[in-house]
């Protein structure tokens, strides 16, 4: 029987109850987590992507409104199903203030529980669905362009995610625009308002990549003349993309994984660590995984970073795509270049379309900008000219790939595809977890 995509949680003090629901819940083939008081909620949140909650009122150590509240402010649009055994009027308004979108009363029937969960959860596929509708009838979302499937399976995971702080690993090859989806990440969700720090680990010398994320105290080495914010202390509040994670040195992943772990930094010289409250989004063109392999990425940091994984597509796996791509950036570029009524003729969009560009939209941006100069009223066949050798190439070539690497595409493909539940595409290619997780080079 195949599992639906939501994940559920289920928060109630009652162990009977909490076991009844979850059977219940599984029964229905849902996703279903268990937490007995409002604590464990909360570090199931941080975690993992959650659909719907499902939270008693009343409970030990902190209340189910409690939890609303905090869902409510860090991660509205977020449903949820109060149950409880002690029903009133006052309680039922204050959650539904809180965003509760059904309220049940104890002892409910399994046919109750099952008619409340599918109706709220209807409600948030329409209200999905109609979101990626609007972007599917304007091809654009965020400043990124497309109309392919996995453009369309891209903006959902966005959607997903936008609205909460956990955390983000962007996969994928270089050129794929892995800093715009973390902007559109951040500047599409709740926290739009708050900072947005971007950081290329590469771009930072190794000796000064501890200093510029978490700062430093007056005194603490030498030229230390006064105590400065880190860009982890910067981003407080929002957002830190740290782009090119697999260049961190080791010595600096430990700290990053303490600002995971405990949600603090501390700046290099000082006494006491400062709590900090951002979400935190990695990218990186490496297979981390091999550089675990070789020791030079952590692998408890892997896990802690890899919440919410998010894989690219080459632009070579979605050339229906590349037609809007060249109109968006004929527009961009057309204006700055002083040629706003530029065309480009169908042949030369064939040819585009022919080329696998290796650099991936980077580089069809700077194909299109260098069209731009060459042309006069229209672009043609001869001002693409330059990329004919290539084409001739990837002609010959035709994509060859190594088996492995083939492999190891379209398992990912295959994760993209079902959101990352790894029991599901285990299922679709056929093999075991544990099978999956050796070719992905993972534990399980």
């Amino acid at each position: 029987m195949e599992l639906k995509r939501e994940n559920l949680l289920i928060v109630d003090d009652n162990f009977d109850m909490l076991e009844v629901l979850h059977r219940n819940l599984k029964a229905m083939n849902f996703h279903a987590f268990k937490a007995s008081t409002v604590t464990e909620a909360l570090n199931i949140l941080l975690y993992t992507p959650i659909d719907l909650i499902i939270t008693d009122l009343q409970m030990p150590g902190g209340s189910g409104l409690e939890l609303l509240d905090y869902v409510h402010k860090n991660n509205p649009g977020l449903p949820s199903l109060i149950i409880t055994g002690f029903p009133s009027i006052e309680s039922a308004m204050q959650a539904s203030r809180l965003g509760a979108q059904d309220y049940l009363t104890k002892p409910f029937t399994n046919q109750e529980l099952k008619k409340a969960v599918s109706n709220i959860l209807a409600r948030k596929h329409k209200s999905t669905k109609e979101k990626v509708s609007r972007v599917s009838k304007v091809n654009s979302y965020a400043g990124m362009v497309g109309n392919s499937k996995a453009f369309e399976n891209l903006i959902d995971m966005i959607e997903r995610v936008k609205n909460n702080r956990a955390t983000v690993l962007i996969t994928g090859e270089s050129g794929t625009g892995k800093e715009l989806i973390a902007r559109a990440i951040h500047y599409s969700g709740a926290f739009a308002a708050d900072p947005f720090v971007a950081v290329n680990c590469a771009a930072i010398p190794e000796s000064l990549i501890e200093s510029e994320l978490f700062g430093y105290v007056k005194g603490a080495f030498s030229g230390a003349d006064q105590t400065r914010k880190g860009l982890f202390e910067s981003a407080n509040g929002g957002t830190i993309f740290l782009d090119e994670i697999g260049t961190m040195p080791y010595n600096v992943q430990s700290r990053l994984l303490r600002v995971l772990q405990e949600k603090e930094i501390r700046k290099i010289g000082a006494q006491k660590s400062e709590k900090i409250n951002l979400r935190i989004i990695a990218a990186t063109n490496e297979h981390l995984p091999s550089l675990i392999t070789q020791q030079k990425f952590r692998e408890d940091l892997y896990y802690r970073l890899n919440v919410v994984a998010l894989q690219t597509i080459p632009l070579r796996h979605r050339k229906v795509d590349i037609p809007l791509l060249v109109d968006a950036f004929l527009k961009k570029y057309g204006e700055e270049y002083g040629k706003p009524n530029l065309t480009i003729g169908e042949e030369a969009i064939e040819l585009l379309v022919s080329y696998s560009w290796p650099g991936n939209v980077r580089e069809l941006e700077n194909a299109v900008q260098r069209m731009i100069i060459m042309s006069n009223d229209a672009i043609g066949v001869n001002e693409v000219n330059f990329l004919q050798e290539n084409i001739r190439h990837d002609s010959m070539e035709n994509d060859l790939l190594p088996l492995q690497d083939v492999e190891r595409q379209y398992i990912l493909k295959v994760l993209a595809a079902v959101g990352n539940n790894k029991t599901k595409a285990a299922e679709i290619l056929q093999i075991n977890r544990k099978t999956l997780a050796a070719k992905l080079g993972q534990k399980l």
